[in-house]
């Protein structure tokens, strides 16, 4: 159980039988009165998010969340079909509850899945995957400003900026968060 001052950026709590997430917060004690918790929350299953404000003295339930280790094995129209790799159990993700990972996933890559009362909600990507370059610019003498950057398309179809040296046929490095380019990967 939560109580009113344990409210922060962050926090994942229960509110009429959803998980919510609170995205912002804001503390305001004013001169009278109890202090106020001004919180913008967002569902962690439909995504809708809100405003509300609670007082001191509010209680709050856990959300019941479950994080497990799991292998992404294919996609069948928006579904996408992940596998425990310890128990076999397969579990499908909407193309919404994926969100823009899709941008980053493979194949037999590991992500974790959030899981709310046992059903499968979300997913996050780890922080770095290896993607080889489908088709790049080749380049041209002389581009060796610094900083300069090209754009190539990654075997997911995904379109990210890379310097100029990296070619097509090449694996890259790219950070989950940023969706950036790291480094080149020897393979």
């Amino acid at each position: 159980m939560y109580d009113a001052s344990d409210l922060r950026k962050g926090l994942k709590m229960e509110i009429d039988g959803d998980p919510f997430v609170i995205v912002d917060f804001q503390f305001k004690k004013p001169g009278k009165g109890q202090a106020l918790y001004k919180c913008k929350l967002r569902n962690m299953i439909n995504g809708a998010q809100f405003e509300r404000t609670f007082r001191s003295g509010d209680k709050f339930n856990k959300a019941d969340l479950e994080e497990h280790e799991m292998e992404y094995l294919y996609s069948e129209g928006d579904s996408f079909c992940f596998m425990n790799s310890s128990t076999y159990e397969q579990e499908f993700l909407s193309k919404d509850q994926v969100g823009d990972s899709v941008n980053l996933l493979k194949d037999n890559t590991v992500c974790t899945v959030l899981f709310f009362q046992e059903r499968a909600i979300g997913l996050t990507l780890p922080n770095f995957v290896n993607l080889k370059v489908v088709q790049s610019d080749p380049w041209a003498k002389g581009d060796t400003a610094t900083g300069s950057t090209k754009p190539a398309t990654l075997e997911t179809g995904y379109e990210i900026q890379v310097p100029p040296f990296i070619d097509e046929g090449q694996v890259v490095k790219i950070d989950t968060r940023t969706c950036e380019y790291v480094e080149r990967v020897n393979e």
